[in-house]
């Protein structure tokens, strides 16, 4: 039996689910995909849930953030002309679009990334290109990310799992653990790397504990501990660039 209820908590909505179990006490965990679920034994009643919710309040507001739609729903219209800006690995690079002579490519070069297209009038080809150079650069990095990460969980019994990429609206990573893939965001590119570094760690972390959990952070904090400031560079320095 599974109930949706809210309550109010610093002016903030805070949505939650409550499933009936037979369980001696009441439990608060956060699902991977940010969703609160309260298990609590039918006899409980639900002033009390909610109350232990609230009491809960300001740990959910922090760790969970209910991640509001951290990425924008619209991105600025890119005409993919010289002057324009695009973010890469943490820094800002300015776009050169170049004639090409021989063949269509994308490279980056001090301070620049330079668009080598033979038609320089064709939108829809110089966004093509340079979305598969991010496509292709993202790939490299985040399995780079992912040979300096997994050691740090390997010793838990951890199998090292597969990284796949998609451009995601709300957020930058999510863990399929039934697949044995790590999915994350194609934007995530645009981070430092160190960034980069915190979302893979998060991600394998939910193979050993696939929640939001106290453990859970136990485990983050004792393997990374200030991935707190390497996530509020990523939610709130990355995301405004993007």
């Amino acid at each position: 039996m599974e109930e949706k209820h809210q309550i109010e908590y610093a002016n903030e909505v805070i949505e939650f689910i409550v499933k009936r179990k037979k369980v001696k006490n009441v439990n608060l965990n956060v699902k991977p995909d940010m969703t609160i679920e309260v298990t609590a034994n039918q006899r409980v009643p639900m002033d009390f849930i909610s109350d232990f919710v609230k009491s809960k309040g300001s740990w959910i507001l922090k760790n969970v953030g209910q991640f509001k739609e951290v990425l924008p729903e619209k991105r600025s219209e890119r005409e993919y002309v010289s002057g324009e800006t695009y973010r890469y690995l943490g820094k800002q690079y300015r776009l050169r679009v170049e004639k090409a002579t021989d063949e269509e490519m994308v490279k980056y070069f001090r301070g620049f990334i330079y668009l080598y297209v033979k038609d320089t009038d064709n939108l829809a080809r110089k966004a093509k290109l340079l979305e598969e150079w991010y496509r292709t650069k993202a790939k490299k990095i985040f399995n780079e990310s992912l040979e300096k990460m997994y050691p740090l969980i390997k010793k838990y019994g951890i199998e090292k799992p597969g990284i796949d990429i998609r451009l995601m609206k709300a957020r930058w990573g999510s863990a399929l653990t039934d697949k044995n893939i790590i999915l994350l965001n194609t934007e995530l590119i645009k981070a430092p790397k160190y960034c980069i570094d915190y979302v893979v760690l998060h991600e394998l972390i939910h193979f050993k504990y696939n929640n939001h959990s106290e453990n859970f952070y136990d485990m983050l904090y004792s393997l990374m501990p200030d991935w707190e400031k390497r996530k509020v560079i990523l939610d709130e320095e990355v995301v405004k660039e993007l």
